[in-house]
């Protein structure tokens, strides 16, 4: 009975000194602000739905943050926004099935239902060419992301070539007038 009482008493302070870690670990956090750790539970698999759209394409822009590297889709007066965003060997041109390289471990083809030019007029809307970096999203020294490549813009769609550093998880995130797409730093 006395081993059973020990042994009990012995778990309770175990407990309640992890129950201290714990909570020293969540002020540690909360004193820094940042995490120390980045769960996302996104996963790797396909993500998406119907993407051509009427509004064009305005921006597009590249953010870093604890625990994902992020790339921005604005385009105002878009309203939600199709989009389809998924891992692919090779990036192929839509329109042209043209191979476009793409620099990283893995590649995301994103498809955003916007297109870069405007529809009534065919003026060029955002400025991204063919095989070409992005303008104004310079991704170096991120922790994910690696490369950046415009594929172009057919029928409402604009496609754009993500690089990563691997095959990674991530989320997309439509909010009024954009699409966010995040790459996890880890799994």
């Amino acid at each position: 009975m006395r081993r059973a009482a020990a042994a009990m008493a012995a778990l309770v302070l175990a407990a309640s000194g992890l129950g201290l870690a714990t909570a020293a670990a969540g002020t540690a956090t909360a004193a820094t602000g940042r995490a120390t750790a980045c769960p996302t539970g996104w996963g790797s698999g396909d993500k998406g739905g119907a993407t051509a759209g009427a509004v064009p394409l305005e921006n597009i822009r590249a953010g870093r943050h604890d625990c994902y590297d992020r790339l921005v889709f604005d385009v105002p007066g878009g309203g939600t926004l199709g989009y389809s965003v998924r891992y692919v060997d090779r990036l192929s041109q839509t329109a042209t099935g043209d191979y476009i390289p793409v620099g990283g471990g893995a590649v995301l083809d994103v498809r955003v239902g916007a297109p870069a030019y405007d529809p009534a007029s065919g003026a060029p809307a955002y400025p991204g060419r063919a095989g070409r970096p992005l303008p104004g999203v310079d991704v170096s020294g991120y922790s994910t992301f690696r490369d950046t490549r415009f594929a172009g813009s057919f029928e409402g769609e604009t496609q754009i070539g993500l690089g990563v550093r691997a095959r990674l998880p991530f989320r997309v995130v439509q909010l009024p007038d954009q699409l966010v797409v995040d790459v996890a730093h880890s799994w």
